[in-house]
């Protein structure tokens, strides 16, 4: 069996790559060291003495190979603990949908039952935004005050520590707990924000026959704390109902008969019910603890407790008042698949092995079911896993097919199974020694990383592959295999480093993105770097040591008829290229015209080709908003909800529905709701687009609720809450400005067809009862307006007036009056207060109410009054054009100067991104150039390396318009690897030529023309092995395959194009490099006469 072989008629042609002469002095007229050209020898002798190349020992060359090909042993016992390293870290590695990354925000949330959004505004989030707004560091403050709640996101600057803001967090609360009213049920709470932390897991609580509260304190007091034990569980919610309550509902004529109030109730109530402590007792022998019974924790008895005498006879309190076991807060409500339930998310720690967690719950689950009552039913809702499962393998499926599809490429080029194994070796021991690193740095495996090791392979054997070929020639032109591979790897070890430098150069600005997309891609750009070193480190290594081992000579007489006729192929192949050379090298203004007109078609495609940020993703599940009319009561938008997941739940690529309704600091008013819907498997329904517009039709069917459905993100910047994907924020100076501004910006951005929604969340309409008080009557009747307020929050603000301790929970009591179903405005007849001649005094003496429109909610960004509008992109419109659509909207609307638009979120990342783009790529390129520059030593050399980067640009940007994919993040960094991948082409061009010039004594075209045809199978293997190692990225189909498409697409598209055209181009380039070298250093000759040589300056000048 037989190494493979360029040319039998060509002799092996030295590379200046070998260090001894990859980099000659300027100064001493090119020799290694002291040594002069015209002494250097290609004397092919003994691997141990005289082998030196160019006339210096072989021993004594700087050859990073040669210790590893005379100690096999060792170095196999290298890279099998490179080996097991990798494996373990395997083992040890998390698994994660995305990788790990810290938002720098933090949410905190208020609640304060009964308070309009005017008083939260005012007495809560107020006085908390004038601290946060003093904090160091803080980007932006957005915040939501609605009836009973009040939500304040803080976005911190990325060079602050999330530690850090924390505490600012947390000093800031305390400098403003004297400002908040004394009868908050809790402090206020902050807790940090991940947009792409979905629960992993998410379970459903229901019974036939078992009332809301009762499966809320199970869930509560059994299942959340047994979940939370759970190793690798961060946080548990519950979501749809309340903790069990005492509610007092009072019949305010009975007990204004009584010459009772409601503050009377609330008062008898709490000196009932207390718990303190008390003592013990210590006498000479024995000891008591003191405990009485003075906590009331049954229905019955609040009802005997005496609350008042009359004629004599005690009033209890059961003759005013209806109590009854209900919920604390009877505004909230869940829906597990259409039936009343509670709802249940999981979310894991930072860092938790995602797979690991969730297998730990499904372990525990029967033994929780167990724990309930034989009426309750826990079942799964939802598994993320099965979608992060599925992502991963679909993963994995596409790095074994790139592995497969890059051997087969190996193998028919270099038609040896031998040949082939050595190469091939530096896959598995590239990728798999990578994991071991990956552990060290802390990352996952994910989908970002995958992706990376994807790309990889078709990067890891490129070395290998050079490395080998070159050894091949030595050993086809009749050299032992050890000498041939001690000289091989002497030869072009500076050019494996050179490509390896320059490969990892444009991961550099990847590296140092200073946004969260950065944050995101840092774990790809480590792990490719990491993957590209490894290979590196083999083929310099283990490559050579096993080519001396295994590579033989094969007499032609014994070559099989395959190897022949491939052979032939080649070389007939390898003829015509150089052919087509010779023509392309007489027409060279030709060719540089041509050039340059790649150049300036890649800036114009650049310019025409969308710009998007994201890919959007089929997740398996899907979130929705839904919106009812301003005056919405809870039972209605309940009902209505109701319907919406009934006529959701008949579509058959419906899984599952979970629903919430009710304030409860993510859903701010009464008159939103919020879904989640999971979907059956990618194989037993549509794509998430379809399903989303065919799930459309079904929820416009249901009468008086809005549906705002979009598909859930594993990569989303979003830390807001808002009903279409994109969204920026419209502020004012004041309310009513805003309100104008964001009517008149509306009218404009519904006729966008850019669009196919808008929304804003601004709600100024809603229904609020104006109670106009005469204080002059008040005044003679001696009812002051702390009276007047009290009694209408007894009365209506499901006040919590006590509290029942138990060794679990505490349980509140909370009071209330009696209201019929469509009372209306009538219900305020029940309200009563005391005179100050004892009598009571009805409201309506003293009042008139009125309907008024209000706000449900105050938004608010940095203080000042705000609206988040949010948006869907029209059919084949990309973000970018939406984004100038929406701006030019703004625009013609002429609103004040003092009204201001801010994207936020996606479309806010998505601006900073393409103000990032071409900077990136510059980066990039600029990084290169500096790495080639220093390898080289030369100013010139880099540029003709760098000048096939425009015919990629072409190819990857042509193929992503073909394919109807935006220019994306993830595209972008397709484009970057690129400028990294052809360049390799490039500098095995340039660094035979640059030897056969200095070492040969070659004119400058017949140096290029000799590199380029000793190249051509090592430009063809690594060009071939790189596409194919893009293909399954670009062609799969599976769980989350569009974020990896065109990533893909970019690299196949770019690297076609690029492999034609770079052929031709970047010989020509080269010659007119030299030419301009030529007459730069005549000139310099005839300027500066013989204070420099002109040969050295010509050599220097070729630099």
């Amino acid at each position: 069996m037989s190494a493979p072989h360029d040319d039998k008629a060509s002799p092996p042609q030295p590379s200046p790559q070998s260090g001894e002469g990859a980099n000659p002095s300027p100064t001493d007229g090119g020799g290694w060291e002291g040594h002069p050209k015209e002494t250097r020898s290609a004397d092919l002798s003994s691997p141990t003495r005289g082998g030196g190349w160019e006339g210096e020992p072989l021993e004594d060359r700087p050859s990073p190979s040669r210790l590893f090909i005379l100690r096999p042993i060792a170095t196999t016992l290298l890279m099998i603990a490179v080996l097991v390293a990798g494996f373990v870290g395997y083992k040890l590695l998390p698994q994660a949908a995305m990788p790990e990354v810290d938002y720098p925000t933090i949410q905190v949330t208020t609640l304060y039952p009964g308070a309009s959004p005017d008083v939260m505004a005012s007495s809560v989030t107020g006085p908390l935004e004038q601290q946060f707004g003093q904090m160091p560091g803080l980007a932006q403050m957005w915040s939501v005050s609605s009836g009973g709640a009040s939500v304040i996101t803080l976005r911190f600057d990325l060079s602050l520590s999330l530690s850090v803001a924390e505490q600012e967090v947390q000093a800031a609360i305390n400098g403003a707990s004297n400002l908040l009213p004394s009868d908050l049920p809790q402090p206020p709470i902050y807790a940090k924000v991940n947009p792409a932390d979905a629960p992993v897991i998410t379970l459903g609580l229901t019974s036939a026959t078992l009332p809301l509260t009762t499966l809320y304190d199970l869930a509560d007091t059994r299942l959340s704390q047994k979940l939370s034990q759970v190793s690798g569980v961060g946080l548990v919610t519950l979501s749809g109902g309340h903790k069990p309550a005492i509610r007092v509902t009072v019949n305010g004529p009975a007990l204004a008969a009584l010459g009772l109030t409601l503050d009377s109730i609330r008062t008898a109530i709490a000196g009932a019910n207390v718990n303190s402590p008390k003592g013990s007792i210590s006498g000479s022998q024995q000891s008591f603890s003191i405990d009485a019974n003075d906590q009331l924790q049954s229905p019955q008895q609040y009802r005997d407790m005496i609350i008042a005498y009359s004629g004599g006879a005690p009033v209890r309190l059961g003759d005013v008042a209806t109590i009854s076991t209900g919920a604390e807060n009877a505004w909230q409500a869940a829906l597990v698949n259409g039936k009343p339930g509670i709802v249940i998310n999981v979310q894991r720690q930072p860092g938790a092995n995602v797979i690991a967690v969730v297998d730990a719950i499904h372990k525990l689950l029967p033994s929780l079911q167990t724990q309930l009552p034989a009426a309750a039913q826990l079942s799964v809702l939802s598994d993320r896993t099965v979608t992060i499962r599925a992502a991963i393998a679909d993963v994995q499926f596409e790095l074994l097919l790139a592995v497969l599809l890059v051997v087969l490429v190996i193998f028919v080029f270099l038609r040896s199974v031998r040949a082939t194994f050595i190469p091939a070796t530096a896959v598995p021991l590239a990728l798999v020694g990578t994991f071991g690193a990956m552990y060290l740095f802390g990352f996952s495996i994910n989908t970002l990383t995958l992706m990376a090791l994807t790309i990889a392979t078709g990067f890891v054997v490129d070395d290998a592959i050079v490395m080998i070929e070159n050894i091949s020639r030595y050993i086809e032109a009749g050299e032992r295999p050890l000498t041939a591979a001690l000289k091989g790897a002497g030869q072009i070890g500076f050019t494996i480093i050179t490509l390896t430098f320059s490969l990892i150069a444009v991961l550099i600005p990847l590296l140092f993105m200073g946004d969260v997309v950065g944050r995101l891609f840092r774990e790809f750009a480590i792990t490719l770097a990491v993957a590209i070193v490894i290979s590196a480190i083999v083929s310099l290594t283990f490559t050579p040591m096993l080519s001396a081992r295994l590579l033989r000579h094969t007499p032609e007489e014994k070559q099989s008829q395959l190897f022949r006729s491939t052979g032939a192929f080649f070389d007939r192949l390898s003829a015509r290229y150089t052919r087509a050379l010779r023509w392309v090298l007489r027409h060279q203004p030709l060719v540089l015209l041509f050039a340059a007109g790649t150049l300036v078609l890649t800036v114009v495609l650049y310019v025409l080709i969308p710009k998007g940020f994201f890919p959007v993703q089929d997740t398996g599940m899907i979130q929705a908003t839904t919106v009812a009319p301003q005056d919405v009561s809870f039972q209605s938008m309940n009902a209505r909800q109701q319907a919406l997941v009934d006529a959701l739940l008949k579509d058959p690529a419906v899984e599952s529905v979970s629903s919430v309704v009710g304030i409860d600091g993510v859903n701010t008013t009464m008159n939103t709701g919020r879904l989640l819907i999971y979907l059956k498997p990618l194989e037993q329904r549509p794509r998430v687009q379809a399903l989303i517009n065919r799930l459309d039709a079904r929820a416009a069917k249901v009468e008086g609720i809005a549906t705002y459905l979009q598909p859930v993100q594993d990569l989303t910047i979003n830390d807001i809450a808002s009903r279409y994907p994109y969204q920026f924020s419209l502020s004012a100076t004041s309310a009513a400005q805003l309100s104008s501004a964001n009517t008149a910006l509306m009218d404009r951005l519904k006729a966008l067809p850019q669009l196919s929604g808008v929304t804003s969340d601004l709600q100024d309409q809603g229904l609020q009862a104006y109670v106009d008080v005469d204080r002059s009557a008040a005044s003679r009747l001696g009812i002051s307006m702390s009276a007047v307020d009290s009694a209408l929050y007894n009365a209506f603000g499901q006040r919590l007036v006590s509290t029942i301790f138990t060794q679990s929970a505490q349980y509140r009591v909370v009071l209330g009056v009696e209201k019929q179903p469509d009372q209306g405005l009538g219900a305020f007849n029940s309200v009563y207060l005391t005179g100050s001649n004892g009598q009571a005094v009805p409201l309506s003496t003293i009042a008139t109410i009125e309907p008024r429109a209000t706000p449900l909610a105050i938004d608010h960004l940095g203080q000042f009054p705000a609206a988040l509008i949010s948006f869907q992109l029209a059919s084949g419109v990309s973000l970018g054009e939406a984004v100038d659509a929406i701006k030019q909207a703004a625009k013609q609307a002429a609103l004040p100067a003092s009204v201001t638009i801010a994207f936020q979120g996606s479309a806010s990342a998505f601006q900073s991104a393409l103000s990032n783009q071409l900077w990136l790529l510059l980066a990039a390129v600029a990084t290169m150039y500096i790495v080639l520059g220093v390898l080289y030593e030369s100013y010139i050399h880099p540029i003709t390396i760098l000048s096939t980067l425009p015919s990629a640009g072409i190819g990857a940007l042509l193929a992503l318009m073909a394919t109807g994919h935006d220019l994306t993040v993830i595209a972008i960094i397709g484009i970057i690897l690129l400028i990294g991948i052809v360049q390799k082409n490039a500098i095995l061009m340039v660094d035979f030529a640059l030897d056969a010039q200095r070492n040969q004594g070659l004119p400058p075209d017949e140096a290029m023309l000799q590199a380029a045809h000793l190249r051509l199978r090592p430009i063809l293997m690594t060009t071939f092995a790189a596409l194919f190692g893009a293909v399954p990225l670009a062609l799969g189909t599976g769980m989350g395959s569009e974020l990896r498409q065109p990533l893909g697409i970019a690299i196949v598209g770019g690297l076609l194009v690029s492999q034609v055209l770079t052929l031709f181009t970047t010989p020509v380039i080269y010659l007119a490099f030299d030419r301009l070298a030529t007459r730069t250093a005549a000139w310099r000759a005839r300027t500066f006469g013989s204070a420099q040589p002109a040969a050295a300056l010509s050599d220097e000048d070729a630099q």
